[in-house]
């Protein structure tokens, strides 16, 4: 598997990733069309967001996004293929992510987290901080998280 920063062109393609991905978790269709402007990706924003993709086998894998200026960012978008969940895709961007971070100097990512995705986030070291409305959803609350970066990232 290898990293490299995402295409432009890739912005279709990245995008109905982040809608399959989102969908394992068992939402239903009109959930996921709810959301689909969120997780909807356009050319200008692969740039703007440093979206990072993984690829392996001749296809993308997932991809991860670092937002904000420093100190203080966000991890904006984290998705993978359905069928790589669980396979080391995703920790493997978010490494990627802490060392881009450090190089550019953040200190701190926070995360508005999708409930099922908290526990990977808390394995990969952030922290619970609190809870954030949900952009796609009235009324839904989601994990607001913290990953502190430090030097050693």
């Amino acid at each position: 598997m290898r990293i490299r920063p995402a295409r432009p062109d890739e912005a279709e393609q990245l995008s109905a990733l982040a809608l399959r991905s989102k969908a394992y978790w068992g939402y239903d269709a009109a959930f996921l069309e709810a959301c689909r402007e969120e997780l909807t990706l356009d050319a200008a924003g692969i740039e703007r967001r440093r979206t990072a993709v993984a690829e392996g086998g001749g296809r993308v894998l997932g991809f991860i996004t670092l937002v904000g200026a420093p100190p203080q960012g966000e991890l904006g978008m984290l998705f993978v293929e359905p069928d790589t969940i669980g396979r080391g895709v995703g920790r493997r961007l978010v490494e990627h992510l802490r060392a881009q971070a450090t190089a550019l100097g953040f200190r701190r990512l926070t995360i508005d987290a999708d409930p099922y995705a908290e526990p990977f986030y808390l394995a990969m070291g952030a922290t619970r901080i609190g809870t954030t409305p949900s952009e796609s959803i009235p009324g839904r609350e989601l994990p607001l998280l913290a990953l502190e970066i430090t030097a050693a990232d």
